[in-house]
């Protein structure tokens, strides 16, 4: 989505890039009528999916492209009233430009953090600082080691972690409540932990030259 969207802006951009040379005329009346009824029905599309747009990566794509078809007709409408008066139908590729700048300064955002699920790298509103320290400060952890966050999907976010435990296994009521409180302190709905007593040095591959407070 985020990229279709670059796509076209694209084109369209160029297509207004040429007009400077030769604005057409427009008719201002009939754009105004048609744009005004396109602001009533993308704005209430975007409206309905503003509250999950936050949360999950395809509602906010559709979110965006509610909201951008809805500042695309205001700007028509807004060009439309000023060529009307003025005859400056210069005016319609130079509001078209501003809108799409508009349009891919909000896209950027959602292309990076579909690239980032796609790497599978650590979602963007999780700090993983932030998490190896709780995990550090559990009772009866004395390190962490193989951390590793990554995005299953939009919504869910996925993490798997050595404890090194000294006395040994918890038992079930503390991995039960440790996974809720991953759930509902940092968002990580599946969680996989894999208990150790310290006694080998298990060395993440991925981090072969670093201590046990991965």
């Amino acid at each position: 989505m985020p990229f279709f969207l670059l796509v076209v802006c694209g084109g369209i951009a160029w297509e207004a890039i040429e007009r400077f040379s030769a604005p057409p005329a427009v008719a201002g009346l009939t754009m105004i009528l048609v744009a005004s009824i396109g602001i009533i029905i993308n704005s209430l599309s975007a409206w309905l999916f503003f509250k999950g747009n936050k949360n999950d990566l395809n509602i906010r794509g559709a979110y965006l492209h509610m909201a951008a078809d809805a500042a695309v007709s205001l700007g028509v409408v807004v060009a439309a009233i000023a060529m009307i008066f003025t005859g400056w139908f210069w005016l319609d590729p130079v509001i078209t430009l501003i809108i799409i700048a508009v349009i891919m300064i909000g896209t950027w955002s959602l292309l990076r953090e579909s690239i980032q699920l796609a790497l599978s790298a650590v979602p963007s509103h999780i700090d993983m600082s932030a998490v190896a320290d709780y995990l550090q400060q559990l009772p009866g952890v004395t390190g962490i080691h193989d951390l590793h966050i990554w995005g299953m999907s939009t919504t869910e976010s996925a993490l798997t972690v050595h404890l090194i435990m000294p006395n040994g296994y918890p038992g079930d009521v503390f991995m039960d409540d440790l996974a809720q409180s991953l759930k509902s302190r940092f968002s990580i709905a599946h969680s996989t932990l894999q208990m150790e007593q310290g006694t080998l040095n298990h060395a993440c591959v991925l981090h072969q030259n670093d201590s046990n407070n991965h």
